[in-house]
């Protein structure tokens, strides 16, 4: 049991690095802690990324929401497997079909699942309510899918 707390705690301490890189849209900061191997998915919006085309994915991610804040609440380790929760906070900065953001900032739950190589993140699987985004930001949903 105590290794798998030790496990846990490792784990979510790298999470929190990258948590902190992200809030920052510092995509050196992030591309550091993932493995060269990454695995970068999102399925609310449809998308996948693997090794360097994860760098693109992100600073796409920082164009869009130039704000972008992540906050981790917490975490649970089953398995190989962390997951984490918390809540983004986010300002789209356009949308996929040209529908204009009222401005406001969106703040949603969110959780994410990971797995990790080498103490570096290989698997990022990232969901969160897109519609309620985009109810907080006045567009449909359909606008914000593409927005990775």
């Amino acid at each position: 049991m105590s290794e798998q707390c030790s496990a846990a705690t490792e784990a979510a301490e790298i999470v929190r690095r990258l948590a902190q890189a992200k809030s920052r849209q510092d995509v050196a900061g992030a591309m550091a802690i993932y493995h060269p191997d990454v695995v970068l998915e999102s399925p609310p919006l449809g998308t996948r990324s693997v090794g360097e085309e994860v760098k693109g994915a992100i600073e796409g991610w920082f164009a869009f929401a130039p704000d972008y804040e992540v906050r981790v609440d917490g975490h649970g380790l089953d398995g190989d497997t962390l997951c984490c929760w918390g809540e983004i906070s986010l300002t789209p900065a356009f949308t996929w079909n040209g529908a204009v953001p009222n401005g406001n900032r969106a703040t949603v739950p969110v959780f994410m699942l990971f797995r990790f190589r080498d103490d570096r993140i290989a698997y990022e699987s990232f969901h969160f309510d897109v519609a309620g985004v985009a109810r907080q930001c006045g567009v449909d949903a359909s606008s914000l899918v593409g927005a990775a």
